[in-house]
């Protein structure tokens, strides 16, 4: 018999639907019902492409006994972090704060008003290396909450007076500087993988926001050395099994540090930040490379991700089916000499092998290996890897596809269309820029709706249930201000507008800070409020680059203020922590150049609105249009006459402008260099 998640629109939780498991979706009824029976609540958070919330739902939850013990001694409240992460933010927290780390599947014990008392990650079903077995645990925690009540109480107490006495130490006085942006630089060359690329040891995951910093920073200072950094980094990501070499698009993270053998799944807003990395490569050194790998991903996304309804899905898993219809990680992607053989025959199986770094003993487990570019193979035939590419690709095609996480989560959706829109304008993709558009329509249609409030997710159409948190709103705004840039439609502009609005009303608190709900959100144990990028852009570092973008096409004193106030947490995490603060950093260098407004009066998609967009100066807006409506719909456009009848670009910066040109050479060289003024 189906349980109450059967109510939800969240992939994850649908997979549990079907659990011997009485779960309950995060809601007041749950905590009242454990209130009722005076019982703990289990909180049990994943997310749909976690390889061993899988395991843990295959081995705990989907066992009879291990179920019935669950129904009768706890209400069992099963969160998606996806759509819920304030819950998972405020509970993750308490985790890493008790046990030193943290992780999914995420286990907490609760009383019925929400205070943790006892936590975990994954319990195996039989005790092993040190870990209680998933019974123990619950025994233990049933035994403490019946016999040792004023213990748990206090246990509680004292780890949420200790989460709210952890109050954020936020920059204080002042934006990051050059002196601070030197120092984040220095500590990123320290952790800096000369050999492999890329950040710190095993697991390595993909520092896009990290590498955006580093292209801003050679942009605005000529800094060859974090331009090497951020090349060499790429390249090595595109060469490695991080990257998809014949479908494209990136998994997740690799388990080691040459970027050999990922976790397999690929998640939505890695490959959305990858895809603008590797266009802004590009953009700086004219790469071949970084032009493949950025076209290969944003059509990874359309072809793999897009939903029927022009949005984007959230991710695909790491598991798939094997050929003995086993469920197992990366089976879709990896390859023996032997199905190499299969399929190409023995000369173009060795050709493959050699070209793709397939093994006899294999690079990944049972024999098997993850394609990848060694490079060691010498000069190579482009047609016959073409050739090898499109036959390999189209037997795996025949293989059992790994499961699709369908729901459209918004901030990601926003990453993706700056992405799409970017690369679309850059390599004369106007198909992408529609993608992006679309997405953007559905966002606007369906996630802000009649209630004129961001919600968070939606699936088939439908709106989800939660609200929007600031990362929703601050990368969705990101990307409708890419969009605006790209296809001179100022409706984006005001769309944006909208979104930062609701963030300085709602989500604002004193000298600048931000928080991650809005203040009239659910009150949770601790409102959650985290400035460091982990796997995206921090809402709060998010929030800071649209509101400077958006100061910079309006005018607006109240975005540019909010803006320089966030970004204090920046001046006070990027000497210490540069790796975890990499769009803040991207943000301080975009303030530090200005940023740049570019204004071209004249027709949309025209060379000088190209060169416009090509231009490398560090977070630059752009308006295009023409005619005398064109200042309506864009501040900066107003009063920009077109030259003897040429279209005509205008450069400003801290209120000052340089003389309108008409010629696209001029253009480029005028957003090329260091700023003046």
């Amino acid at each position: 018999m189906a349980n109450r998640l059967a109510q939800t629109t969240s992939p994850y939780l649908l997979q549990h639907v079907d659990n011997p498991v009485d779960w309950w979706p995060w809601s007041p009824e749950a905590f009242e019902e454990a209130r009722r029976r005076d019982v703990p609540v289990l909180l049990s958070v994943g997310y749909a492409a976690c390889h061993w919330c899988h395991v843990m739902a295959h081995e705990s939850f989907e066992d009879e006994a291990t179920a019935a013990y669950m129904n009768e001694h706890f209400v069992s409240v099963k969160v998606d972090r996806e759509e819920r992460p304030d819950v998972d933010a405020v509970y993750m927290e308490a985790v890493q704060a008790a046990t030193g780390h943290g992780g999914w599947p995420m286990t907490v014990f609760l009383t019925a008003d929400g205070e943790p008392f006892y936590f975990g990650t994954y319990f195996p079903p039989e005790a092993r290396h040190g870990s209680p077995s998933f019974r123990q645990v619950l025994e233990g925690v049933a035994a403490a909450w019946k016999d040792r009540r004023d213990e748990v109480a206090e246990v509680a107490g004292r780890i949420v007076a200790d989460l709210a006495g952890r109050s954020l130490v936020h920059g204080g006085d002042g934006v990051p500087g050059e002196s601070e942006v030197a120092q984040a630089l220095l500590g990123l060359t320290r952790e800096y993988d000369e050999q492999h690329g890329g950040f710190g040891g095993a697991p390595k995951f993909p520092p896009s926001m990290a590498v955006e910093f580093l292209l801003r920073h050679y942009a605005r200072t000529g800094s060859e050395g974090a331009l090497q950094m951020a090349a060499d980094t790429c390249a090595a990501m595109a060469r490695g099994g991080i990257y998809d070499q014949l479908g494209g698009g990136f998994a997740r993270y690799s388990v080691d540090r040459e970027w050999i053998v990922p976790h397999f799944e690929k998640m939505l807003y890695d490959n959305a930040l990858l895809c603008r990395v590797y266009a802004h490569l590009w953009r700086a050194t004219g790469s071949d490379e970084a032009r493949r790998i950025a076209l290969e991903t944003a059509d990874f996304m359309v072809r793999e991700l897009r939903t029927a309804e022009g949005g984007f899905a959230s991710a695909l898993d790491a598991d798939s089916e094997d050929a003995d219809g086993r469920h197992v990680e990366g089976a879709y992607y990896v390859w023996t000499p032997a199905q190499l053989r299969e399929v190409l025959g023995e000369d173009d199986a060795a050709f493959a092998a050699a070209y793709y770094g397939v093994t006899e003993d294999g690079t990944f487990e049972e024999g098997a290996s993850v394609l990848r570019l060694p490079g060691d193979a010498g000069p190579v035939d482009a047609d016959r890897v073409a050739d090898v590419r499109a036959r390999l690709l189209a037997a795996r095609e025949q293989r059992p596809r790994p499961g699709r996480d369908d729901k459209v989560v918004a901030a990601w959706n926003g990453l993706a269309i700056a992405a799409l829109a970017e690369t679309g304008a850059y390599f004369d993709r106007p198909d992408l820029v529609e993608r992006a558009t679309e997405a953007a329509d559905l966002l606007v249609r369906v996630h802000l709706g009649e209630v004129a409030r961001l919600t968070r997710t939606s699936k088939d159409g439908r709106a989800g249930d939660n609200a929007g948190v600031l990362e929703d709103y601050g990368d969705v705004a990101e990307g409708f201000l890419a969009l605006a840039a790209v296809t001179g439609e100022g409706a984006w502009l005001e769309f944006a507008g909208f979104l930062l609005d609701i963030v300085l009303e709602q989500f604002t608190g004193e000298g600048g800070q931000l928080y991650d709900t809005a203040h009239d959100a659910e009150q949770l144990i601790r409102r959650p409020q985290d400035p460091t990028d982990s796997a995206t852009p921090s809402g709060w570092t998010a929030a800071a680059g649209a509101l400077l973008s958006y100061a910079a096409y309006t005018g607006s004193e109240p975005h540019r203020t909010a803006a320089e106030g966030a970004l204090g947490v920046v001046k006070a995490l990027g000497p210490r922590v540069p790796r975890f603060v990499g769009w803040g950093l991207a943000v301080a260098e975009a303030l530090l150049d200005g940023p740049r407004e570019v204004a071209v009066a004249g027709s949309v998609g025209g060379e000088l609105h190209r060169t416009a967009l090509l231009g490398r100066a560090p977070g630059a807006v752009v308006a295009a249009g023409e005619g005398p409506g064109a200042g309506a719909e864009f501040p900066l456009l107003v009063d920009r006459p077109l030259v003897d009848g040429q279209p005509t670009a205008y450069v400003c910066r801290h209120f000052v402008c340089s003389a309108p040109t008409t010629d696209a050479g001029e253009l480029a060289a005028a957003l090329a260099g260091p700023a003046g003024g």
